[in-house]
């Protein structure tokens, strides 16, 4: 009874093992016997855009988070088979000082062109554009001691006239100013013709509808294809 014991314990061994190695679980000797087998241009490299922003880079209240513009981007991208994989890290109601602390975690990949959306949610709480500036700087620093060969494309924005039109100056002149300290290809105005266009813009007035998006994808695309 005991040697029948064994054996079936031997075969629902075997079987067991059999059924790791053929499914999801893989040795590295059957991984790296895969690879040899694969053509070159499935080896080719794979690079990441790593688009991090706020809600506007988030596609908040969108139907559906491939209406956001990063998403149009990687369509765009797919297209022209090029190879580029995009990465949403927006984040509703972000602020510089909030991209500060959370970029960290994101860097724990490679990231070769970087694409920094933020400031907007700093503007429309009268956030000091000194601090802003020092917390984009700070984003910046980190994204190229991790990625030293990093691209990196700037989105620029402004804030409503109600701010107050000194306000006003210093915030917009903010963007130009960081992306020719660190030599960032810029979107001179995320939301040039989007912002105040009702029919673009969801019922806040505040956050671009599906179509608004696709006018964010092609400003933001004008700047980044020739970094391709």
């Amino acid at each position: 009874m005991i040697d029948i014991l064994r054996r079936y314990s031997y075969l629902f061994f075997g079987i067991l093992l059999f059924s790791c190695n053929n499914g999801t679980w893989h040795t590295t000797e059957n991984k790296n016997e895969k690879n040899e087998q694969e053509s070159p241009a499935k080896k080719e490299t794979i690079h990441n855009i790593l688009f991090f922003g706020n809600s506007l880079t988030a596609g908040y209240g969108l139907d559906d988070p491939q209406e956001a513009f990063p998403a149009l981007i990687q369509a765009k991208i797919d297209s022209l088979d090029l190879s580029y994989h995009c990465i949403n890290a927006g984040l509703s109601g972000e602020t510089s000082a909030g991209g500060k602390e959370r970029i960290d975690w994101l860097l724990q990949q490679p990231v070769n062109i970087f694409v920094l959306e933020l400031g907007a949610n700093d503007g429309l709480r009268g956030v000091s554009t000194t601090s802003t500036y020092e917390n984009l700087s700070a984003i910046v620093e980190k994204v190229l001691k991790a990625n030293p060969d990093c691209k990196l494309v700037l989105a620029g924005m402004k804030v409503p006239p109600s701010m107050g039109q000194d306000y006003f100056n210093e915030f917009e002149a903010l963007f130009p100013r960081l992306a020719k300290q660190y030599n960032m290809a810029l979107v001179p105005f995320l939301l040039d013709n989007v912002a105040g266009i009702a029919d673009l813009n969801q019922a806040d007035a505040v956050h671009p509808t599906a179509q608004g998006q696709k006018i964010l994808a092609h400003n933001v695309w004008a700047v980044l294809e020739p970094l391709l």
